[in-house]
């Protein structure tokens, strides 16, 4: 039995674990992960050693709530005991890759064109319910070089089209450059949370401005223009930073509720690398340095690392004149979203530049990542989430680079669309130019296996305020058990395994019921474990929500058809192909 003095024992232990060493009021996220004091953490160095296990997997919190969204098993955060086995899974392009192409005369010459997402951004707009992209083109003019950032809409996510805009009349352009300032990467971010909506649609664009300095030798510096848009189409300049790295990005980390400037740094052991820094609002965010000595307030953050493979079957360009290029795995760009309770990152690894008679572009390919706390991070599986093609006539031939917004939610699928570079004979090393979508199972990163033999997972302590148990579950010739046990690991009448109704379907989300039992509200509250009973089947997710809907309340990253905002409050009547 579960008694009400033992939860109140429960949040004392929370509470306590809250104020800390100093006795001040620590910051609590919603997985009852505790962030010392201060954060993000200082990191002296980053190196080549393997990365290492964060330290809320290495002492978890003695109550884990399960409130905010699906409940994901990419790593061990909420799993005590199992005899299941872990199992990773890759994203597979669609059929139709890719997906935009360039197509139009301002989108490049012909040899040199682009229309690719070079993280830039993919969308759902609930308002319009239409799918909504920005994407990069080749150069618009010569001298001075130029390029453009266009828009593109779609009702399916697979069969886009690109509007005729008043921007630059007669194109799909939104985003022309201008003033002797060129695009590099750039962020386009859908902010459902933002009161103003003039400011709804937010762009952060890396921009190139050429100079001769003190020397009187020609360089080039970047920074970022942030410009906001009531509609993603016509934008207003609304702030800019100091001196950053080219491929630089920028998220929302929803679960702090902070801006984040993922900045392109180097290390001398990593090259090629990030940097962090975070603020309450973009223009706090965007003070990552002193205007006036330009020097950085980041933090170093993360880098590939010996587990990261290079291409060392390719003949690789390695010259004495760009050190940078020596070390063989490197971390091109990172972009990040809040998806149901972590926060996923796509994580662009450079595993080297092939040499001139190669003949074919940087190998870049997005993994995939893991963060409960927005800064540690978990990569369980480097193999390559979303790939290059061995294909020299294939789209994805090399440079793949994934998109601001990272994924989004179709029915019963994520979709993940990237910008990649295929073959091109007079430009080595050439930018992504097209755009490719590849496609996930909802929850798919990781899945809990069982074989003939029925195997187990029981949760660490959980705390939650809802009423139904949801899973997500493939298991059409097997079948799944579940019962509830109390703090000391005694089973919870009536929700044993005994009473538990079988389940065997595959579904993304399918409730869990007990004989005598309407639904698990008289738990709410109380600390308990779920013991999940599994025979030939894989066990994806699962989560406890407020009713029968089984909506999640956790984040949908980039949206999707029949969700209506930054969180699932919908559950099964939202959008089911």
């Amino acid at each position: 039995m579960i008694t009400n003095l033992s939860a109140r024992w429960i949040r004392s232990l929370i509470t306590a674990a809250a104020l800390g060493a100093t006795g001040s009021m620590a910051e609590t996220l919603h997985n009852g992960i505790v962030l010392p004091d201060p954060w993000p953490p200082t990191v002296g160095e980053l190196t080549r050693a393997p990365l290492a296990t964060p330290p809320y997997l290495i002492s978890p919190p003695a109550v884990i709530p399960i409130d905010v969204g699906r409940q994901l098993f990419v790593d061990d955060f909420l799993v005590e005991s199992t005899t299941l086995t872990r199992t990773h899974h890759l994203a597979r392009y669609h059929p139709e890759c890719p997906v935009i192409s360039p197509d139009k005369s301002w989108e490049g010459k012909p040899t040199a064109a682009r229309a690719a997402v070079f993280s830039d951004g993919v969308w759902f707009d609930p308002k319009d319910q239409l799918f909504k992209a920005w994407y990069y083109t080749g150069a618009t003019s010569e001298k001075p070089l130029l390029y453009a950032t266009c828009y593109a809409t779609s009702k399916d996510g697979i069969h886009w089209e690109k509007p005729l805009l008043d921007v630059v009349p007669g194109t799909n352009i939104v985003v022309p450059d201008e003033g002797g300032l060129r695009r590099n990467s750039s962020t386009a971010w859908l902010d459902l949370s933002d009161a103003d909506p003039a400011r709804r649609f937010k762009m952060f664009r890396v921009v190139q401005q050429d100079y001769t300095n003190e020397k009187g030798a020609k360089t080039h510096r970047n920074f970022i223009q942030y410009s906001t848009s009531p509609d993603g189409i016509h934008w207003k300049l609304a702030g800019e930073s100091v001196d950053c790295g080219d491929r630089t990005t920028v998220f929302f980390d929803a679960f702090r509720q902070r801006w984040v400037m993922g900045l392109r740094e180097g290390g001398k052991l990593v090259s090629r690398c990030r940097g962090y820094y975070d603020g309450p609002d973009v223009l706090s965010a965007l003070h990552f340095g002193d205007p006036k000595t330009r020097n950085h307030r980041l933090k170093l953050w993360v880098g590939a690392d010996e587990l990261d493979p290079a291409r060392e079957d390719l003949k690789l360009r390695r010259p004495k004149d760009r050190p940078w290029d020596l070390v063989p795995s490197q971390l091109y760009n990172l972009d990040c979203i809040a998806y149901e309770s972590v926060l996923l990152g796509m994580f662009s690894i450079w595993r080297g530049q092939p040499d001139d008679d190669v003949k074919r572009p940087k190998i870049n390919e997005v993994c995939v990542g893991f963060s409960r706390d927005g800064f540690h991070w978990s990569r369980p599986d480097r193999r390559a989430f979303c790939g290059v093609s061995e294909d020299r006539n294939a789209w994805n031939f090399g440079n793949v680079q994934s998109a601001g917004g990272c994924c989004l939610i179709v029915g019963d699928k994520l979709y993940f669309y990237v910008g990649a570079a295929g073959w091109n004979k007079t430009r080595r090393g050439y930018d992504p130019n097209t755009t490719g979508l590849a496609v996930l199972r909802r929850d798919g990163f990781a899945s809990m296996d069982a074989a003939d033999d029925e195997g187990t997972l029981t949760t660490r302590t959980v705390m939650f305020k809802g009423s139904r148990l949801f899973v997500n579950l493939d298991a059409p010739k097997g079948r799944l058990l579940v019962e509830v046990l109390d703090a000391d690991g005694k089973p919870v009448t009536p929700f044993t395994r005994e009473n538990c109704v079988p389940t065997t379907v595959d579904s993304t989300i399918q409730p869990m019921k007990w004989k005598g039992a309407d639904d698990l509200s008289v738990l709410a509250g109380k600390p308990v474990r779920f013991r999940f009973h599994l025979r030939k089947g894989a066990l994806y997710a699962f989560w406890v929500s407020p009713d029968a809907s089984g909506a999640s309340h956790g984040y949908v990253a980039a949206g999707g058809p029949g969700l209506k905002g930054a969180t699932d409050t919908v559950g099964l009547a939202g959008y089911r192909p």
